[in-house]
């Protein structure tokens, strides 16, 4: 049987990609590489991480990488899983929005993982970084999943799958299983975001990586998956997506977005509106209007949940709650999720008198731009911001700069710098070293 075309498409890109990824791709992928890291540190100790520690550690296998920020070695796959859970669980990781929204850098805890275990270079992982970002954002340019009930991180099972299959370097065969095992029984359910929200919400990525890291294993070794896992009679395509061409290239990952906040992306320019509001806000707030999009609406306010969110993983996912917070007390932070914020009656207060209505200009926006306005009335006055792109989105990026400061917020001055600098010369040292470092990082 020939191959299915569209994982065809995927393997020709991945044997081309290393001549696209030009200076300004490569620094990118740095940023991302730094970026993982930072948002990893602040996710270290809560709760679910904790959880899966006690349940999957002590772990060994066959190949064995490091747990982020200490000495202690698991399998591959569950290095992937944790590490992976870090990078996403405080929703401050890089985001892409297309006809689907998903978190790019999902795909790089696996990439370290193997990388490490198998004494990949820096170098290498640059590649393979570059190939899971190209094919994971042309998934999510050709077809919106979420619509039809699918959560995005099914994508990232093949995207995570190919950069894996990268980094072993797979012959044709064992690439294309590789990608039909991956891909076969990783379909998430779109039910992980919707209503109240679980600590399932920040994992589910790791979760889809971790098992596109078995998948590959056994490919390399010869084990084969069903086929053709696109176009076949009860493929992904008649399934769960309809029918698409997704085509990859290099330069996606020029659009994606560095958080600057750790907030839902959808919601990052109602927040740095409500921040400038803030700053000029006098008197005693009275009424608060929200102007946004349709898919903003649809993520992160329709549900009754996000008007009154009892989770960390709601809140984060709850515009009436960020902008609440915001207005209250200032630029959302990591622990802008506590309890006693959940249970503030300022923030309660402040939804109470939040509109938030969709409008069709910022639609039309959407997603080459990120709208949205915040009007803001009290008894002293009436204040109004409009941000079509917050910092870090692609058409105000995150600079060298920025990113540091960003790394300061999370785990100091000193360790910021560090991983800074190795990041940007990590093409030079080996995936190892990138563990070693990231090891002795103290804050």
């Amino acid at each position: 049987m020939d191959m299915d075309r569209q994982v065809k498409t995927f393997l020709d890109y991945s044997k081309i990609i290393d001549k696209e990824i030009e200076n300004d791709i490569r620094d990118e992928i740095k940023k991302r590489i730094a970026d993982s890291i930072f948002v990893a540190y602040g996710a270290r100790n809560v709760t679910p991480i904790e959880i899966e520690k006690k349940t999957l550690l002590p772990s060994s296998g066959q190949l064995n990488s490091t747990i982020f920020f200490s000495n202690e070695k698991a399998s591959v796959d569950v290095a992937s899983f944790i590490n992976g859970s870090m990078v996403r669980y405080l929703d401050y990781s890089d985001t892409y929005l297309s006809k689907e929204a998903l978190h790019p850098s999902d795909n790089i805890p696996p990439l370290i993982a193997l990388g490490e275990s198998l004494g990949r270079t820096g170098e290498d992982l640059i590649r393979a970084i570059a190939l899971s970002y190209s094919i994971v954002c042309s998934l999510a340019d050709a077809s919106s999943i979420r619509d039809r009930g699918w959560d995005h991180v099914t994508y990232v099972s093949i995207s995570s799958a190919a950069g894996l299959a990268k980094l072993m370097d797979l012959d044709d065969d064992k690439f294309e299983n590789a990608i039909n095992l991956a891909l076969n029984n990783n379909i998430s359910m779109r039910e992980t975001r919707a209503g109240e929200l679980s600590m399932w919400k920040g994992c589910t990525a790791s979760n889809a990586s971790r098992n596109s890291v078995v998948a590959v294993l056994l490919a390399s070794n010869g084990f084969t998956g069903p086929s053709p896992i696109f176009e076949g009679e009860m493929g992904f395509f008649k399934q769960v997506s309809g029918e698409f061409k997704a085509v990859p290239s290099a330069g996606l990952i020029l659009k994606t977005m560095i958080k600057n906040f750790p907030v839902e992306y959808h919601a990052m320019s109602a927040t740095e509106a409500a921040l400038d509001l803030r700053n000029e806000l006098s008197g005693e707030i009275e009424s608060v209007e929200v102007n946004t999009f349709s898919v903003a609406n649809t993520i992160i306010v329709k549900d009754p949940e996000k008007w009154r969110p009892e989770t960390k993983e709601t809140a984060d996912h709850s515009l009436p709650y960020i902008v609440a917070y915001t207005l209250n007390f200032g630029a959302p932070g990591l622990q802008s999720y506590d309890r006693r914020f959940l249970e503030d009656a300022r923030i309660r207060d402040t939804m109470g008198k939040m509109k938030i209505s969709v409008l069709k200009k910022y639609d039309d926006l959407y997603p080459e731009y990120l709208p949205a306005n915040v009007s803001v009335k009290t008894d002293a006055g009436s204040y109004e911001k409009e941000i079509l792109a917050p910092k870090g989105h692609h058409k105000n990026p995150y600079t060298w700069d920025d990113l540091l400061h960003k790394g300061e917020k999370i785990m100091g001055e000193n360790s910021s710098k560090e991983i800074v600098e190795f990041s940007k010369s990590i093409e030079k040292r080996d995936v190892g070293e990138l563990l070693e470092v990231m090891s002795n990082v103290h804050s």
